[in-house]
């Protein structure tokens, strides 16, 4: 399926009335794991409050021992800090890289933004070197504007 075909679902998930925000946000990881054969592992994150980490909100992949991540820790929480995207096409090469899984051989990390400010964000593990091209960059943008809403 392609990005423009998953956008409507999006969309459509997304105004379930009758659904909590924190299943609309596990159906969105669902729906991005099931659809795109090289995202592996779809998860957000969320600014715990006023403190500097992040806490593990709903994903769809392997269970994650990551489930609180400081500030400026891994690509997670250098995106917290950083307030732009993160592609990483060789984790390997990466110094401040937080190991997920063995299998993961990419990232990446969007940020997501309510009112300006970064509450948290959305995080793809692939086991493809190199799977993120600019297309997934404005796709999982895309993705985070509509999930803004919820908040």
């Amino acid at each position: 399926m392609t990005f423009e075909e998953l956008k409507p679902k999006v969309i459509d998930i997304l105004h379930h009335d009758y659904t909590l925000r924190d299943e609309k946000l596990l159906q969105i990881c669902h729906l991005l794991k099931d659809n795109i054969d090289y995202y592996d592992w779809v998860g957000f994150y969320f600014r715990n409050g006023d403190k500097e980490e992040l806490l593990l909100g709903p994903y769809a992949g392997e269970p994650t021992d990551h489930t609180v991540i400081p500030f400026g820790k891994g690509i997670c929480g250098q995106v917290a800090v950083s307030n732009k995207n993160f592609v990483v096409p060789d984790v390997t090469a990466q110094d401040n890289y937080i190991a997920c899984s063995i299998t993961v051989k990419s990232e990446v990390v969007v940020p997501l933004f309510v009112d300006g400010k970064n509450i948290g964000q959305i995080d793809i593990d692939s086991n493809v070197l190199d799977a993120f091209s600019e297309m997934d960059e404005r796709f999982l943008e895309f993705v985070n504007e509509q999930v803004a809403k919820l908040f």
